[in-house]
């Protein structure tokens, strides 16, 4: 019986346990987007995973929705990733960077010269996002031009071949939680009529365009993307998803991408058949209603629903969790007043076992 410690080999590289550090925004990154000695100890500390995926790292300027979140479109934010990644690597680890464009979720308070979120449509999120004054409500984005698609696509290709010369293993294409790649996905964010929206094929081609560019550029087996269909985070309305999933779905699977992700999804039957469809490895982060993934999901391995696991919140307050899971616990509490933004409390000050 295969079980979550048990290593594998993910496109060609070994992982020594199924067990995956989900991709988390923490808020910790200077000003410039370049990752601080603090994000090299905590990243660091949680080498014993099986694979790490980086928080969101916008890949460009225009990209960034939140405050103090790491960048990979300038040499400051290469050089910075590079100390993250010998630090990991030293340590035993395999870690991926998340790409990020936000879209419209963001503010122009966030953002230089001038410039306002961006979205496939001119249709503003409702609610509020975080900026450096606090809770904002979201504006009305700016409605993207077919240059301006192309242009993005090609700095998600930019921001991967900056990611592998930072030393990152792969790279994830971040096309869920309501940014801006889910926003072209979803009928409620996408009102296009062209090339770019009006059918589930349509609305699925810039997810499609950005995972071949991406894959273009480092290869296949250093992408995965992560997706998350019918999650209404960030103000997404996607009633039926399948027919643009299954769409971009097909497309993608041909390429041999290094796995497919889900977050944040209740219908365990569309993500089945989803994986079905895509025929690779298939990295799940669990609904689990209010708590923290934990010991109990470890069966989903063993039970064959998933390849690798994702933990979220747990490994933010337990640094070596796959030594913990594997003994049962004890487990530290997450201390979610310090999971965004702050210093090193809550941080890095997580003890392991040893201590």
């Amino acid at each position: 019986m295969t079980t979550a410690f048990d290593p594998v080999e993910l496109a060609g590289i070994p992982l020594a346990n199924r067990l995956v550090m989900a991709p988390m925004t923490r808020n910790r990154a200077t000003e410039d987007g370049v990752p601080t000695p603090s994000m090299v100890r905590y990243y660091t500390q949680r080498a014993s995973a099986g694979l790490i995926i980086t928080e969101a790292t916008q890949t460009e300027v225009a990209g960034r929705g939140y405050p103090l979140t790491p960048g990979l479109h300038t040499a400051d934010q290469i050089a910075g990733w590079r100390r993250v990644t010998d630090s990991v690597h030293a340590a035993g680890g395999r870690i991926f960077a998340q790409l990020w464009h936000g879209g419209r979720i963001g503010h122009p308070v966030l953002l230089p010269d001038g410039l306002v979120p961006v979205g496939p449509s001119a249709v503003r999120a409702a609610g509020q996002g975080f900026t450096q004054h606090g809770p904002t409500d979201f504006v009305t984005p700016r409605e993207l031009t077919g240059e301006e698609i192309r242009a993005i696509i090609d700095g998600f290709a930019a921001a991967a071949r900056n990611a592998v010369e930072a030393g990152f293993d792969g790279v994830e294409i971040h096309g869920a939680n309501g940014y801006l790649i889910h926003q072209f996905l979803a009928p409620n964010a996408n009102l296009r009529t062209d090339e770019w929206g009006g059918s589930d094929e349509a609305r699925a081609r810039f997810a499609i365009e950005v995972v071949g560019a991406v894959a273009d550029a480092v290869g296949a087996y250093r992408t995965g993307l992560r997706l998350s269909p019918g999650n209404p985070f960030n103000d997404i309305a996607e009633p039926e998803p399948e027919a643009t999933y299954g769409a971009l779905v097909d497309a993608v699977a041909p390429l041999g991408l290094a796995y497919l992700h889900t977050c944040d999804v209740r219908d365990g039957e569309l993500l089945a058949r989803l994986r079905k469809r895509f025929g690779g490895t298939f990295l799940l982060n669990p609904v689990t209603d209010g708590r923290p993934t934990g010991p109990e999901e470890l069966a989903l391995v063993e039970q064959g629903e998933a390849d690798l696991l994702a933990y979220g919140a747990l490994f933010i307050a337990n640094p070596d969790l796959p030594r913990r899971l594997a003994a049962g616990g004890p487990f530290n509490t997450p201390d979610r007043a310090s999971f965004y933004g702050g210093d090193d409390r809550g941080y890095v000050d997580y003890p392991a076992l040893d201590a």
